[in-house]
């Protein structure tokens, strides 16, 4: 699950109509393994049902696969990698894939580069991460000046070539004089990055490696010879797995400093000197001023708690923290220049309002409003040294706004030359001005410079390529009456002329957690999947945040169903207006978006011809037993209370398969080092779909080995399985030239 449901009620066990049991019946449990014999295609292993029930509430929960949780026992691990082979021998032989795969190859790498993650730093330098068109991996550079020479500083290809494992750069940050850059890398998809510090002149590593800086959380000390981290605790052998998360420290040490000289600052679960609960996560940053602001976050939630001091008291020990707001102020995004404070808040303000003040007294009471709440979606501050700079949201189009820090200022608007989406990208608090990652439905992302005066221009950074602005391609926004009467905004991406005859291959993609909102992103993908036909919808259910706080709580913990219901909706709009029909409609989501369309197929089977779960959360009652489980409680809840347990349970698709039930198709794909959702939720949901179904559909399981949650992957790795993915709902929502050829005889 990350910070980055559907169809008629048909087995969706909500908290208000739970039977006292969900055991199944002996009887049931062997009317599975019969089923799953007839099921599957000949000579796989079958997984055999070893039910382990549990009881929660009065409530008793079956769990015939729990033994597939122990992932490396020869048995799971010969089924996992048998029906994997399966799916992935089964996936190449649709008619088409091969050429799909190729034309995804031929856009991706019409543009000379890639290029993202800019950081500013004086005398123009440039820090960014670059994939070249012929490149698998994303390599780290630096150029002085828009114009200057790029030079690589750090390629991950090269771990790769002496490993045979895929490596990625998960973050990096330069200091502030750039001097100096630290980066984390991991390998295969596991995202257990460790933290290397270079010297950017020479490239020289600056003292050891150091482990468990999974999150980064780099800040420097203004002359770049401290530098400051997050670090995981060492589990202890023998530790539970789901302590990995917790006792989290925000640490320190001079650069090219030995392991030794790293001292911790904060540690979670301490009382002194600030108390922080154990599953939560301490951060530090330090400010041109040589301020330090402390801040800690539950890692899902978007409010966070914050206090300041200074370096100087942080470095000799006696920090004397002071605090500007709590967890209870529903500040989620802050930006401090000088000695003035800018937050955002809902408290009180659905849609949120900009608060401010002075740093020294500040607090949420009595700090003036500098932007009131309206029915625009205020969203995240940025600190630069002219100004604090805040994204709004209207409709579903970001507009830029910036605040001077001067009493009696108002917010005002920097016109975009794109109307669409941007997060921020090089901001430098001691530099004016911002750089934007601007794009939007139909425009390629391009990397602009705000400056001061109010200008934005193209930086030039990301190369443009001939797909970058496609002429043949449009976006309808519709809103669609949800179950409840709720209006629910939904984008639909395709070719001029689409004729509405349901006849179009259409896949409908969510999310709808943590308040997270699908904002317009251009793909490049996206348009070989138009070529093929294909339609591409995004909804916003409840439990984003397009709408603001409010929306995101109707979609959360025991109003989740609200979330599926709403997708459900869409579904049934992009049917009614015949943007397709359901032997056509595929639906998609990731992690927790597995919820979504997982939900969706419990509730609805009849409606779609195609469920893609990719690295899905499917089994939500244990995911408290995981280590990502336990930081997820804020936003899914916990199993140890009734309320909690009875939304787990409702959201479940593990637990909402029923035998006999005529499924859509499903394709299921993960990477097996998944450090967010573990891959047996996948496994799990898989062995149960192949002994529940009765449509006669295929169940296929596709596993990454090289993979976890899919951050990290090389561009082989992405292309390959979207090729699968397009190809499979081709294959299965009945298009010519899209059928499977026969398996070669052996």
């Amino acid at each position: 699950m990350t910070r980055p449901d559907p169809l008629r009620r048909a087995a969706l066990l909500t908290a208000a109509a739970l039977p006292a049991s969900l055991l199944l019946p002996r009887s049931v449990l062997a009317q599975a393994a019969a089923a799953a014999l007839s099921s599957q295609p000949p000579g796989l292993p079958v997984a055999a049902v070893r039910n382990v029930p549990e009881t929660f509430f009065g409530t008793t929960v079956d769990d015939p696969y729990r033994y597939f949780e122990d992932t490396k026992a020869p048995e799971v691990a010969a089924w996992m990698k048998a029906h994997s082979d399966h799916a992935l021998a089964t996936l190449k032989r649709i008619g088409g894939r091969d050429a799909l795969r190729r034309r995804l190859g031929e856009i991706d790498a019409s543009a000379s580069a890639r290029v993202g993650e800019v950081q500013r730093r004086a005398g123009e330098l440039f820090f960014y991460q670059r994939r070249g068109a012929q490149d698998d991996q994303f390599k780290l550079c630096v150029r002085r000046g828009l114009a200057g020479a790029e030079r690589v500083l750090f390629d991950p290809e090269t771990l790769h070539k002496a490993t045979r494992t895929p490596h990625a750069i998960n973050w990096y940050s330069a200091s502030p004089d750039g001097s100096k850059v630290a980066l984390g890398v991991s390998a295969g998809g596991s995202e257990e990055a460790s933290m290397r510090v270079l010297d950017v002149k020479t490239g020289r590593r600056l003292g050891p490696i150091v482990e468990r800086t999974l999150f980064g959380g780099v800040s420097w000390s203004r002359d770049g010879r401290q530098i400051y981290f997050h670090r995981m605790q060492a589990l202890a052998k023998g530790a539970p797995p789901t302590d990995k998360y917790q006792r989290s420290m925000a640490c320190t040490m001079p650069v090219g400093g030995a392991e030794r000289s790293i001292r911790v600052l904060l540690r979670a679960g301490d009382q002194a000197p600030i108390e922080i609960p154990a599953t939560e996560f301490p951060f530090l940053e330090i400010l041109p001023d040589g301020r330090a602001i402390a801040t800690v976050m539950d890692g899902v939630s978007p409010e966070f708690s914050a206090w300041h001091s200074t370096e100087a008291a942080v470095r000799a020990g006696r920090p004397a923290w002071k605090k500007l707001f709590g967890r209870e102020d529903a500040v989620t995004s802050m930006a401090v220049i000088g000695d003035r404070l800018f937050a955002t808040t809902h408290r009180g303000a659905p849609r949120y309002r900009v608060i401010g003040g002075r740093i020294d007294g500040f607090s949420p009471a009595t700090a003036a409003t500098l932007v009131p709440e309206s029915a625009r979606v205020l969203g995240s501050l940025a600190a630069a040294a002219d100004a604090a700079y805040l994204d709004v949201r209207e409709g579903n189009i970001k507009k830029l706004f910036k605040l001077a820090p001067v009493d009696g200022a108002t917010p005002q608007e920097v016109p975009l030359p794109v109307l669409g989406s941007f997060s921020f990208g090089g901001v430098e608090p001691s530099l004016p001005g911002v750089l934007l990652e601007l794009e939007s439905w139909t425009r390629a992302r391009q990397i602009f410079a705000v400056g001061a005066d109010g200008r934005v221009v193209n930086t030039g950074l990301q190369p443009s390529g001939p797909f970058d602005a496609p002429g043949n391609v449009t976006a309808t926004e519709v809103m669609v009456k949800s179950h409840d009467g709720a209006m629910v905004p939904m984008s639909i991406i395709h070719r001029n002329g689409t004729p509405l005859d349901g006849n179009n291959p259409t896949i409908l993609y969510g999310y709808a957690s943590y308040g997270f909102t699908e904002e317009p992103f251009f793909s490049p993908s996206r348009l070989a999947w138009m070529e093929a036909g294909g339609v591409f919808a995004v909804a916003n259910p409840r439990g984003s945040g397009v709408f603001g706080k409010d929306w995101h709580l109707a979609g959360k913990q025991a109003t989740k169903p609200n979330t599926w219901r709403d997708f459900i909706a869409c579904a049934e709009h992009l049917v009614a207006e015949k943007w397709t029909r359901p032997s056509r409609l595929a639906i998609w989501g990731g992690s927790a978006g597995g919820i979504l369309v997982g939900m969706a197929m419990a509730e609805r089977p009849d409606l779609f011809a195609v469920v893609m779960p990719s690295v899905g959360c499917m089994d939500m009652v244990r995911a408290e037993t995981t280590p990502n489980g336990v930081p997820n409680i804020p936003e899914f809840g916990s199993r140890r209370t009734e309320p909690g347990f009875r939304a787990l349970l409702a959201m479940s698709t593990y637990h909402a398969i029923r035998d006999g039930v005529k499924y859509p198709a499903v394709l299921l794909t993960h990477g097996v080092n998944d450090p967010r959702v573990e891959v047996w939720n996948t496994t799990k949901a898989a062995a149960r779909l192949m002994a529940a179904s009765a449509s006669g559909r295929p169940v296929l399981m596709r596993l990454d080995y090289a993979s976890g949650h899919g951050i990290g992957d090389t561009k082989a790795q992405v292309l390959d399985e979207r090729a699968d993915t397009f190809a499979f709902v081709l294959w299965q929502t009945g298009m010519p030239g899209w059928e499977l050829a026969p398996a070669p005889a052996r």
